[in-house]
């Protein structure tokens, strides 16, 4: 996340992420999944321009994104308030660029970059660590934002370890028109008895090496989001058709992303998506890590 200040106003740009592996090792008795992901964060961000008020209110640049106390935005500035004890308001507008409901943390790093640009805003003096402790109480996928650009992630996702990325990972985004709901796809995730270890992907990783990174890509949750809605395994088979290092759904879905061996390759491959976006509904972005 990246925070600014700019007269009366504290802006914070908010990254996506996307989950190079993501296993499920088991279904927890609080109904949640024990996971393990490799989250990076990338250059699609949602702007959140935040500014001293009596009271807190939300406004987003999406009208489909519901402003009321059930937003995330709202949930992490209320708790900020009831931990700190702090009365003051805020007016936050949200400046929406990452799709809603497409496994991309749009939410959870809005979530974060609010707990991040209130502990400015209201002088709060808690670290990122204090901040990363609190948000897991709201989101799974919200302390990763705190130990971007990489990390492994575990428990329901709130456990976070940050490892290495010595170097950008060019990526293209296949975003579909349709979201879908992570309840709904976690529904049909069946736990595997052998669950595959994420320590040949981490390897890969800390040595730039984008084929073998390219080649150990894993989704528990992709087989599941196909049952949930079959427009998945076209998807992935579109992008598999244009020879990417991987490619492979982003959490939940419904995004899928091709990892790309350059620039120039993740250039080639979207223009080749975009050659067949006439007969689909999907937005194409290129994009890399942060």
């Amino acid at each position: 996340m990246q925070l600014s200040t700019y007269l009366d106003d504290v802006v914070v740009w908010a990254p996506a992420k996307v989950n190079l592996f993501l296993e499920a090792l088991a279904k927890r008795p609080d109904g949640y999944h024990e996971i393990a992901t490799l989250m990076v964060a990338i250059r699609l961000y949602d702007t959140l321009v935040l500014r001293a008020a009596d009271e807190l209110t939300l406004t987003c640049s999406d009208a489909q994104l519901p402003v009321g106390p059930e937003n995330l935005v709202l949930k992490a500035a209320k708790l900020l308030q009831d931990r700190t004890g702090c009365k003051r308001g805020a007016y936050i507008r949200l400046i929406k660029r990452i799709p809603m409901a497409a496994g991309l943390a749009g939410g959870s790093t809005d979530a974060a970059a609010t707990l991040l640009g209130l502990n400015q805003l209201w002088q709060l003096g808690l670290t990122n660590d204090d901040l990363a402790k609190l948000s897991g109480a709201i989101g799974s996928d919200i302390p990763f934002f705190f130990h971007a650009p990489a990390a492994w992630c575990t428990g329901r996702g709130e456990i976070v370890t940050p490892v290495s990325l010595p170097a950008r990972l060019d990526v293209v985004l296949l975003c579909p028109s349709f979201g879908l709901a992570t309840a709904a796809v976690y529904k049909k995730v069946a736990v595997p008895p052998t669950p595959v270890t994420g320590d040949a992907i981490k390897l890969a990783l800390s040595k730039a090496d984008v084929d073998s990174i390219g080649g150990l890509l894993h989704n528990r949750l992709q087989t599941a989001a196909a049952a949930v809605d079959p427009r998945i395994d076209e998807y992935a088979a579109m992008l598999a058709d244009t020879k990417p290092a991987g490619c492979l759904l982003s959490g939940s879905g419904s995004t899928l992303f091709a990892l790309c061996r350059s620039a120039d390759e993740a250039q080639r491959i979207a223009a080749e998506l975009r050659t067949r976006k006439k007969a689909h509904d999907f937005r194409v972005i290129v994009t890399r890590t942060i």
